[in-house]
């Protein structure tokens, strides 16, 4: 209630109740007011201000809807660029996958290779160890029968020369030499 005392009281003490005489005199503060307040508003009618300041409220609406679309525009633009970037982010993981397992399958294709390779170069060169071992062994089987023939035929002779005499060789030699040449022929 005191709030609406005191309104009262301030709109009772204002300065347009503080006018005194006839409404429609110069006297009246009110009536001056009004008279100003009408001269200001044809000015502003004659001036077309009124269709002006709409002119440059559309304009201005105008220029916030072009900006809005252009702003929608550049919003899909940049959609389409994201979506773009991810559909990409996605193609080059899989290639990188891709690129993953065929280097994980070569990988194994080059191990496997590599390991049949070294079991052939391992066989190749048992196969040659063997082939050396084999030839010095016949190398030395034949130096031994060599050493055995020599030695035979040296206690032969020996053995040949005590029995047999000067007389007895020659003829053997012939018998030996006509032996020979039977069996050749």
């Amino acid at each position: 209630m005191k709030k609406l005392a005191v309104l009262a009281a301030g709109l009772t003490a204002s300065p347009a109740f503080a006018a005194t005489g006839p409404f429609f005199s110069l006297r009246n503060t009110n009536f001056i007011v009004l008279i100003a307040f009408l001269v200001f508003v044809g000015i502003l009618m004659y001036f077309k201000v009124p269709s002006r300041i709409g002119a440059l409220l559309d304009q201005r609406a105008h220029g916030i809807r072009r900006d809005l679309d252009e702003a929608k525009r550049l919003r899909e633009d940049a959609q389409e660029i994201y979506a773009s970037f991810e559909r990409r982010q996605r193609e080059v993981a899989g290639q990188a996958e891709q690129i993953v397992a065929n280097a994980r399958r070569e990988a194994e294709a080059q191990a496997a290779k590599a390991k049949a390779d070294l079991k052939t170069s391992i066989e190749r060169r048992l196969k040659a160890a063997e082939d050396q071992i084999a030839s010095a062994e016949s190398d030395a089987v034949r130096a031994v029968r060599d050493r055995a023939v020599q030695a035979a035929v040296a206690a032969a002779s020996a053995l040949l020369a005590q029995q047999v005499g000067a007389g007895q060789r020659s003829a053997g030699i012939d018998d030996a030499i006509e032996d020979v040449a039977r069996r050749l022929n």
